[in-house]
């Protein structure tokens, strides 16, 4: 039980070092706080409230998988090597691609119901 419980530590660890060291991270946590809030202020539906969650997390976790490849690169190769930037490239446009998709379900979700309200 003791070494479940110590990896659990380990993982909020890494949520911790990611959220606080890496930007792109927060700007990805306020996006999700701002669909939290247009979530509730909608007053979107359960299955809606899943894909948003379900979003939210294939973003950042994206983002923290791409945060531990550039550091994992950065260590095994400390020089500049183009091998090293395609590996980073590609998390990256792993991010780019998670976070593209989540703004096309937040744009299904969200703007029909803002038109609505606007009249």
């Amino acid at each position: 039980m003791k070494k479940r419980l110590r990896s659990f530590k380990y993982a909020f660890n890494g949520i911790i070092c990611v959220a606080s060291t890496e930007a792109n991270f927060q700007i990805h946590v306020a996006a999700a706080a701002a669909a939290l809030f247009l979530g509730f202020l909608l007053g979107i539906s359960a299955v809606e409230w899943c894909l948003v969650l379900l979003c939210f997390a294939a973003v950042l976790s994206a983002e923290a998988l791409n945060s531990a490849v550039e550091k994992l690169t950065d260590l095994v190769s400390p020089g500049r090597r183009p091998e090293a930037g395609t590996v980073k490239d590609m998390a990256a446009g792993a991010v780019l691609l998670s976070a593209m998709m989540a703004a096309a379900v937040g744009c299904i979700i969200f703007l029909p119901k803002i038109a609505a309200r606007l009249g």
